[in-house]
């Protein structure tokens, strides 16, 4: 029973993974789709490949994730909770998905293991600390993303002022395909580490093993989850992000790419889970900003940091619902 149940977790948490790869990675690529700098085709392909490297290179951010907001082997229940955890954040980047929203993936998915472990422990389940500091660098990284991508697209409309913008535009749409494949990567070091963390969590929640160590055959389904939902694509949220925003040209695209790259790539290091989504929205927003502050339709950003506000406290409660449920039921 306890080897089904740990299946159904690995299964669930590569769904979540694979689901994470279309909804997510469709940010990392929305530039250079939406400004022709590469065909939606061989963005997708290449952020598939990008993503698997850039998720088997770290372990760090599992290990945040998988012992940051509770401790697994003192929860009673924990492979329960990481199947409640996994359902309602599936459904939330369903939901979010269907809408177009570029919601965040990472909210979701602690947002749920929070709401899950509140249900199932209390609140005393909950590490404070470790919740809080993965909650601290969810907020501020959006602001660092924002910062960079200003500056970086400040220093850029100084620098070429006086330059043709036919041959900028040009050249930089050749340095797009660089920025999408480093944004890609990125991406992969931090997002797929997200499942890797919580299938980890089951395994010591269920005496499976006793270390937050990243086995190889965990890291490597979860980086081929991530790449073959990348293959599938996210349309929508690539509509949204590359052209609603503002009108994204070669030059906005590249300085939003390396500002908000270089801030998931830091993270990652770090070992702090940070929402890819927000992190390269707020970067396009920056950029934005810099190039003509009016241009940006601050009407839709208003509607996609709705969407960040009211993530984690939706999928706390979705998934206490879903773990009460499973202990009606089943339990």
């Amino acid at each position: 029973m306890d080897i089904l149940i740990l299946c159904i977790v690995v299964f669930f948490a590569l769904s979540f993974d694979f689901i994470n790869g279309f909804h997510d990675t469709a940010n990392a690529i929305a530039t250079s789709v939406s400004t022709r700098a590469l065909k939606p085709r061989v963005a997708i392909l290449m952020a598939a490949v990008m993503n698997f490297l850039g998720a088997i290179t770290f372990t760090g951010v599992a290990k945040t994730i998988g012992s940051g907001i509770a401790d697994p082997a003192q929860l009673e229940n924990g492979t329960i909770i990481v199947i409640a955890a996994l359902i309602s954040a599936i459904a939330w980047n369903l939901i979010t998905w269907w809408f177009g929203i570029p919601s965040s993936s990472s909210h979701a998915l602690i947002g749920s293991l929070a709401g899950a472990v509140i249900a199932s422990a209390g609140f005393k389940a909950v590490n404070a600390g470790g919740f809080l500091d993965i909650l601290k660098a969810l907020l501020i990284s959006p602001l660092i993303a924002f910062t960079a991508g200003f500056i970086i697209m400040w220093i850029l409309k100084k620098v070429l002022a006086k330059a043709n913008p036919h041959r900028v535009n040009k050249g930089f749409r050749y340095g797009q395909v660089v920025t999408a494949m480093f944004q890609s990567f990125s991406h992969g070091t931090n997002d797929a580490q997200k499942a890797m963390g919580i299938i980890v969590f089951a395994l010591v929640a269920a005496d499976v093993q006793d270390t937050m160590d990243v086995p190889l055959w965990v890291k490597l389904s979860a980086a081929l989850a991530m790449a073959l939902g990348t293959s599938v694509g996210g349309w929508k949220i690539i509509k949204t992000m590359g052209t609603k925003i503002f009108k994204i040209e070669p030059v906005n695209g590249f300085a939003a790419d390396v500002g908000s790259a270089v801030v998931i790539l830091t993270a990652t290091i770090l070992r702090l889970p940070v929402s890819t989504t927000h992190v390269i929205t707020s970067s396009i927003l920056g950029v934005g900003s810099a190039k003509r502050f009016a241009a940006v339709k601050w009407g839709v950003a208003g509607r996609i940091v709705v969407a960040w506000v009211i993530t984690i406290p939706i999928s706390v409660i979705m998934a206490a619902g879903v773990y009460w449920l499973i202990d009606l039921i089943f339990l």
